[in-house]
This record gives C-alpha cells, structure tokens and sequence, in this order.
C-alpha cells in the first residue's frame, strides 16, 4: 500500500520503520527537517509542512497519524474524507466527544480505523491472550497491571504535560494502554473509580494515576501509571481460578519482555511454572501495521478500533471527573 505519515516525531520514526514492503510516499510534520528525515526513509518520498497535502496526496491509500494528541482526531477526520485508510496513534483524541465525530465518519465511510494499541501485539501479550483465551486458567477473576517510566529533564515543559494539548497526563498517556489491555481480557467494565495527582513534576497534569474497574460479574482491573517511576517498568499480572499469568517487560529500557504461566495443581502448594522470554527488539509495530493491512485486504474487523479507544476514553473521562 502507498503510505503517508502525519508526525514524524519517536512514534512517527517508529511506523516508518515498520512499513514493510509498503511504500513511504510523503511525511509531514510542523518541522521540515523531521518530515525530511522520516521521507528519507522511502525511495522517493516526498516531505512537507503541509498535513493536508500529505494525507490528501492522490497516491496515499492509508495515513498514519502520529501528531500530538489535539491533532490527531482533525487529521483523522480530513483523512477519511479524502478516502483513506488511518492508522491513529492511541488515544486517538482527547475525550470521548471529541472521538466521537470521527466514529461516525469512519462508520458511514466504509473505510477501516486502527488505533495504535500496539501492546496488543507484543509477543508476551500475544502468547497470553493465547493461553487465556484456552480457558485453562479457568474463570478469570482479576487483574493487576503497572506501568510506568521515570521521564526526562524537561519532561514538564514539554508538549504532554500540556493540558490544552495533550488533553490530561499520565492517565492518558500510559494509562490507556492499561486499561485497553484490562477490556481486551475482561471485556467492558460498568464501575470505574480513579485518582490522578501531580507528586513530582511541576506541570499542570498529572504524573499518576489509579484505577479501579469492575465487570458486571465482579472481575475487578487495578490499574497504575506513573512518569515518576524512576525505572521504567511494565508487569501485568492476569488472575485465572486455575492459574496466573504474569507478564513482565517490553523489551529496551523496560527489562526483558517475559511471560510467565503458573499453574495451579489440585492440592494448591506452589505451582508449576512456565516461562517465555523475548530477548529481541520490540517488533509489535511491525506486527500492528501488517495486521492492519491484512484486515483491509480481507475485510474483516479490526480489534483496537475506534469503538475500544472510545471506550477507553469514557473510563479516563469518568476518572478526570472524579478526581477534580
């Protein structure tokens, strides 16, 4: 497919280099230098200032859309209009009444929506829906997930830490991640509770938050993000009647991704333990996007889609709301 990115910043760079056999046609970014170097990347891509020219181009058949978070649902929407496909970086907009607009383009368009859930397809994360989804683990009953990274010199001043821009903090940040990864395993969630708090940074969002989620049938998501972690860190533990899984890593500065099963014996005591590591390069990227474009070519739905980011953006919505 003929692709055109829109934000050539760390996320941008990121999907360019998993394309694939797929072709760069043009980058577009506010500076002209990035958008240069993220064309760089393709035969005989093209760079722009202009995101209108790059994801209106005549030859794009998809648009990724990695801008900052108040941008990616205009760029989305124009995207659409102009009879793309779009990959949008998570969270995909700012609150569910801005999303909501571009759920009802993309549904009366016809054209296909992902959003970058891309912890989705980390291969840990991959093996783990595999064995949940087995049923050995028996009736689920809870989840226990933390994720967090320990920021950066300046990390207050910059774009995320912007309320106008960014749309909230560390909730919306990593946060979303956790929680879109507690409804692919549990399913929908009807009581959330939540705290969010500046401790560290001086900015006027917040730099954790905490989550409390329960399903109709009681399985309840205690959930953590936190840019004051110091060591970046990722675990998620998923709590099964006849077993556990807990997934630890992913890969770089957060340590090894590994998987680990422990299965629970009919006279309990400790239990039988398995373990998957995956020492190599984080490569869900790669895996997202050539999911993505396989569901185009076949039709088919797409998990990670803008109904899920919606829904994840109603939990951080409820939070926000009850923690002024």
């Amino acid at each position: 497919m003929n692709i055109a990115i829109v934000g050539c910043g760390l996320i941008g760079e990121k999907r360019a280099k998993a394309l694939g056999k797929h072709r760069l046609i043009v980058a577009a970014d506010t500076s002209i230098e990035r958008a240069q170097y993220i064309s760089s990347m393709g035969a005989q891509a093209t760079a722009t200032t202009d995101w209108k020219e790059a994801a209106g181009h005549p030859d794009v058949e998809l648009v990724i859309v990695a801008t900052t978070n108040n941008w990616l649902t205009p760029v989305s929407l124009f995207a659409i209009e102009q009879g793309k496909h779009v990959l949008v970086e998570k969270p995909a907009a700012r609150s569910p009444e801005e999303i909501e607009p571009l759920v009802i383009k993309a549904h009366s368009s016809g054209k296909k929506v992902k959003v970058g859930f891309n912890l989705r397809f980390h291969p840990a994360m991959m093996k783990a829906k595999e064995i949940i989804d087995s049923g050995v683990l028996g009736e689920l009953m809870f989840i226990r997930g933390r994720y967090g990274h320990g920021g950066r010199i300046g990390y207050d001043r910059e774009w995320r830490a912007d309320p106008v821009i960014a749309g909230g903090g560390e909730l919306l940040d990593q946060g979303v991640h956790l929680i879109d990864l507690s409804r692919w395993i549990l399913g929908d969630f009807d009581a959330i509770e939540g705290f969010v708090n500046t401790y560290f940074w001086d900015m006027p969002v917040e730099d954790n938050g905490f989550i409390s989620m329960r399903t109709k049938k009681g399985q309840m998501a205690w959930l953590h993000a936190s840019c004051s972690e110091w060591k970046n860190m990722f675990c998620l533990e998923i709590y099964g009647k006849d077993g556990k899984l807990q997934i630890d890593g992913l890969g770089g500065s957060y340590g090894t991704e590994r998987l680990t099963y422990y299965k629970m014996l009919p006279h309990l005591g400790p239990p039988e333990t398995t373990m998957w590591e995956y020492p190599f390069p984080d490569n869900s990227w790669k895996r997202e996007f050539d999911y993505f474009v396989q569901a185009i070519a076949d039709g088919h739905e797409i998990e990670g889609n803008l109904y899920d980011a919606k829904a994840v953006l109603v939990v951080v919505s409820k939070i926000y709301g009850g923690s002024k």
